[in-house]
């Protein structure tokens, strides 16, 4: 975990129309490290990360970026990529780069070169040429993820980054942001994809209805919830009353339950010395999906794995 603060915000609120977008949210997110920031569709993500940005202003509360008090005095070294995508469909892809690029003050011809480089990189290099309008959805969202990018920056925050993004770019998009994460970045993003977040998250925050419900790293989110076991008994006559009391379930040819605190060992020698045998035993743990449905209710199960 990066010893500085990337991004701090404390008591973030907004509200549109008397309804509250955003309602107290606060964030640490220390440097290099790839931060997530989870919730359903209407959970007020992506209002916290324009407060962040400096996009729009809080009601209340206070945040710094990269040490600014302002964040927009830190905008030269933050790249940002919407929820709502947009390119010039005229451009050249690798002028879009440079296009992005020149915004944060990157000379004009670095930024085309650099975006060339990227898009071979990324696997995209047979269509460095080609104008956005013939390039898949996909491509042209991979294309301006790379400008928001082109210029290094400190602090790179993806909005949704993988909506819409077929399985080959989705992979593609997390290549990108492990490799900005060992360049030695923050990268902050928001989604309501559940794999994704547990195969990239060193942190993460889940917010809902305007609030954080949790702060911690993934297994501390898992680790919410008991593991559950499966448990195939050689004679199940009269095994269930050995078996711990909690969500007890016949499933498979054997049981599946709730692993008590005490862990399952004890549970194993109860069922052994009871004479009724091990034919089969799994324990598993919890997803980060089971665990927000837990930690955020039933709006959770909108959630997608």
């Amino acid at each position: 975990m990066g010893d500085r603060l990337a991004l701090h915000a404390a008591g973030l609120v907004k509200s549109f129309g008397g309804r509250r977008a955003v309602d107290g949210v606060d964030l640490s997110v220390p440097s290099n490290m790839i931060y997530g920031v989870l919730g359903p569709n209407g959970a007020g993500k992506t209002t916290t990360l324009r407060m962040l940005l400096g996009i729009i202003d809080p009601d209340q509360g206070d945040r710094t970026v990269l040490g600014c008090q302002q964040p927009r005095d830190a905008g030269d070294r933050i790249g940002y990529l919407p929820e709502e995508r947009g390119l010039y469909p005229a451009m050249k892809a690798r002028e879009a780069i440079a296009f992005m690029g020149a915004l944060r003050g990157l000379p004009w011809q670095l930024g085309r070169s650099r975006g060339a480089e990227m898009m071979e990189a990324a696997g995209l290099g047979h269509v460095v040429d080609e104008k956005i309008r013939k390039l898949s959805k996909g491509m042209a969202q991979l294309v301006q993820l790379l400008g928001s990018l082109v210029h290094q920056p400190d602090l790179l925050v993806l909005d949704e980054p993988f909506s819409g993004l077929d399985p080959v770019n989705q992979e593609r998009l997390e290549k990108i942001v492990f490799a900005e994460r060992d360049r030695g970045a923050t990268v902050l993003f928001s989604t309501h994809v559940m794999a994704h977040a547990q195969r990239l998250c060193d942190r993460l925050a889940i917010i809902n209805r305007g609030r954080r419900r949790f702060e911690g790293t993934v297994d501390d989110a898992r680790s919410t919830l008991p593991m559950r076991a499966h448990l195939v008994p050689r004679d199940p006559d009269g095994v269930q009353t050995l078996l711990p009391p909690d969500a007890v379930e016949a499933a498979g040819g054997g049981f599946d339950f709730t692993v008590p605190p005490e862990g399952i060992e004890p549970v194993l020698a109860r069922v052994i010395e009871g004479g009724h045998g091990v034919a089969g035993l799994s324990v598993e743990r919890p997803s980060l999906h089971d665990a927000f449905v837990s930690i955020v209710g039933q709006d959770g199960r909108e959630m997608h794995r």
